[in-house]
């Protein structure tokens, strides 16, 4: 299965790898390119990080919140601004998080919101249900999910999460959230996680309406 063009040659997993995206008008708003910077307020992130302080505050102002445990960005939107973050398996007041790779962009939230209500958890479930080759994909993405939450707790030297039946999603067998099964398919890249290359696959390009002349994080460009 393959993403959409460019989801992840265009936005890539590493930071200032995308490409700009352009308006409506053809203005091209281009990446952010604000320095990475060793450490942003322990008081809010509770790591050191490799994301600059224009990530943290594009984040903040995507959730309406200051970003917890915020420890890389993991993937980016074409246009240069992060799209899914990774999270610390603790976040600084100890609290277990287990959603290592965090949807953040609004659009692809809304998208994937869309996904739900259209019945297609449902219908994914059922194929996991009748179909052996996919239950043997979807486990092996639960396992590599398990595997990259494992380093990077050894990384940032907190504490693991203790090894439970699932992950992130409902993996391996369940299929409960169509954002975590996509920010693992963004951040990880095609062939990782099958259901949600499928999910990125069905939001498509969600950055190219209106992310040029209305940026994906409501900040002024």
């Amino acid at each position: 299965m393959v993403g959409p063009p460019g989801w992840l040659d265009g936005g890539g997993r590493r930071p200032g790898s995308g490409h700009p995206c352009p308006s409506a008008t053809g203005a091209d708003h281009g990446r952010h390119e604000a320095q990475p910077i060793a450490h942003i307020d322990a008081e809010l992130t509770g790591f050191a990080t490799s994301a600059s302080q224009d990530d943290f505050d594009t984040v903040a102002a995507q959730l309406g919140r200051a970003p917890r445990g915020m420890c890389d960005v993991a993937w980016r939107c074409p246009c240069g601004r992060p799209g899914v973050v990774t999270t610390s398996p603790r976040l600084p007041d100890g609290t277990p998080f287990p959603t290592t790779y965090y949807l953040t962009c609004p659009r692809a939230v809304a998208a994937c919101s869309r996904l739900e209500a259209s019945g297609m958890m449902a219908a994914m479930k059922a194929r996991l249900a009748d179909d052996a080759d996919l239950r043997a994909r979807y486990e092996s993405a639960h396992r590599a999910y398990l595997s990259d939450r494992a380093a990077l707790a050894a990384r940032l030297g907190v504490e693991d999460i203790p090894k439970r039946d699932y992950s992130a999603g409902g993996m391996p067998d369940r299929v409960k959230c169509l954002h975590a099964l996509v920010g693992h398919a963004l951040a990880a890249g095609p062939g990782v996680n099958q259901l949600g290359d499928e999910v990125a696959a069905a939001i498509g390009e969600f950055w190219r309406e209106p992310c040029g002349d209305e940026p994906c994080d409501g900040r002024t460009p």
